[in-house]
């Protein structure tokens, strides 16, 4: 797993600098051999294949930024892992519920979620795991319930390892659980942090989205002295990108400066593609398996696995 550069704290209050005649001059990306981060890309080895399944190793898609990708990376990546035989299960642990809705999933109607699993000593997380439409891929689904379990926690002993408690049986099950976290840095997301292994940021290509990461990189390492020693940056995913704009390309250069080897290689461009996913209720790596998107998808399941 990748670790942040230690030394001090990194700048990430950016401000952009004005556009020269010669920035506009080159539009396209300079030099030969270099991926969309700006830097040669990194070999990336087929991952082997795998004789038994477990234990999991678990992820958090985390960003207290609403709106950059958490919940359609947390989808297609999922997806993509299993195109290598991994067993993925998918955590819904927003209570907007958009990663089960995504899936084509009306969690609304679900009688029993994730919050059922935290509350109820009765209910156990097989009994609420759902199969989705995709092949050794399952939903662990959520709905606004779930707002109800931040405050009904509280007073719990431990209550930052409720989520931890959850998974802890079906860990031997999966390769993988990937866990969508709801955009604050509440206590769900807290006891998110303190379950996982590793936290992927999904970072928008855009320069009020850098401004929040200072706070969100604060309460990792908060929780990684206090609750969880264990917890690791994985990496650092750029979003929304658009390689055509100067703008996409000077957050994305800031980003590579400030956090260097933790951002993948992987970068997910603008398309129209992923709105369309959301409407059909699958991955793209299934709706448009050809597409840059899925294909970008691949190749970040390919990173994910050799960190």
């Amino acid at each position: 797993m990748s670790t942040l550069p230690h030394g001090g704290a990194v700048e990430l209050s950016i401000a952009p600098r004005a556009a020269s005649d010669d920035d506009e001059a080159h539009e396209e990306v300079n030099g030969q051999g270099l991926g969309p981060t700006g830097r040669p890309k990194r070999h990336i080895p087929e991952p082997s294949l795998i004789e038994h399944h477990g234990p999991a190793r678990v992820l958090a898609m985390c960003n207290q930024k609403g709106g950059v990708g958490k919940t359609t990376s947390t989808i297609n990546l999922g997806a993509a892992l299993t195109e290598f035989g991994r067993r993925v299960l998918l955590v819904d642990f927003d209570p907007q519920g958009a990663l089960s809705v995504g899936l084509g999933i009306p969690a609304h109607t679900l009688d029993q979620t994730i919050y059922n699993v935290l509350i109820e000593r009765s209910v156990g997380i097989r009994d609420v795991v759902i199969r989705t439409c995709v092949d050794n891929m399952d939903l662990l689904p959520s709905n606004i319930d779930l707002s109800a379990a931040e405050v009904q926690l509280v007073s719990e002993v431990g209550r930052e390892h409720s989520l931890l408690r959850t998974l802890r049986p079906v860990l031997d099950d999966y390769d993988y659980i990937l866990v969508d976290c709801q955009p604050s840095l509440g206590l769900l997301t807290v006891n998110a942090l303190a379950a996982a292994d590793g936290v992927l940021i999904p970072l928008e290509c855009e320069f009020f989205s850098l401004r929040g990461v200072a706070l969100l990189i604060d309460t990792i390492d908060k929780v990684r002295d206090r609750l969880n020693p264990k917890l690791e940056i994985t990496g650092i995913l750029a979003t929304m990108f658009d390689p055509r704009t100067l703008h996409s390309r000077e957050v994305m250069a800031r980003v590579v400066e400030a956090f260097k080897e933790t951002v993948f290689d992987t970068v997910i461009n603008r398309t129209v593609r992923f709105p369309e996913t959301t409407v059909a209720g699958e991955p793209i790596t299934t709706w448009a398996p050809r597409s840059a998107g899925a294909k970008a998808y691949r190749q970040l399941a390919r990173e994910v696995i050799a960190r």
